[in-house]
């Protein structure tokens, strides 16, 4: 793809590991990126969905009624309508009764670290896949640390992280930046440092998007 686009794109995404429509986003973004031939430099930045989240976190059909009141009926088309895209987009969402909205800021700060690792993406990744495929607890230190074992990061190190805290400060002061711009949901996308797309696009919305981007840098 490079010797298509050489300079590529600059992408910063906020978003959030338990956030279903991050993920469906990224996917149809990395798609029209296929499609399109473009180089992207992708960034990841923390926003917690829920800051306030308990560290036990929350049964998640309990957590959305409450916060957005929806109904048991508007949960199940919601998770079906969720299942039907990401199966659309090779991502398994794997929901059920006993899943738990979890907090994140532990997560937060582990890719945090992978980020000078050069490992933030595939960390990224796979946490979004062990909160919504494996249903797995991304508050959990251990879990958190088998996550970063599985795409190369020291598990050690990672369980030092966590359990000192010493990106803590950094992750707050990330998350302030961001909020401060007006980010107040997520996915949040900035094209280039410039252009701002927030929510789930669709591919041929993103296309559309990358296209336009690269026209304007080649004109």
């Amino acid at each position: 793809m490079s010797d298509q686009n050489p300079a590529g794109l600059r992408i910063d995404i906020v978003s959030d590991v338990v956030c279903p429509w991050c993920i469906v986003g990224f996917l149809q973004l990395e798609q029209a990126l296929k499609d399109t031939r473009t180089d992207a430099e992708i960034h990841w930045h923390p926003f917690e969905l829920n800051p306030q989240m308990a560290q036990e976190g929350q049964n998640l059909r309990e957590h959305l009624a409450e916060k957005y009141g929806t109904t048991p009926q508007g949960s199940i088309e919601a998770r079906a309508r969720l299942t039907s895209i990401g199966n659309e987009l090779g991502f398994t969402f794997n929901f059920t009764d006993d899943m738990r909205m979890a907090n994140t800021f532990r997560a937060h700060q582990l890719l945090h670290w992978a980020a000078g690792k050069g490992l933030q993406h595939v960390l990224k990744m796979n946490l979004l896949a062990t909160n919504f495929t494996l249903n797995r607890n991304v508050n959990d230190n251990d879990v958190l640390a088998d996550a970063a074992a599985e795409v190369g990061l020291d598990r050690d190190e990672a369980l030092a992280v966590l359990e000192d805290g010493r990106f803590a400060e950094a992750v707050r002061t990330q998350q302030q930046f961001w909020t401060s711009r007006g980010i107040q949901g997520v996915p949040a996308m900035v094209f280039n440092q410039r252009h701002l797309i927030t929510g789930a696009q669709g591919v041929e919305n993103y296309t559309s998007i990358v296209q336009q981007l690269r026209d304007e840098e080649a004109a």
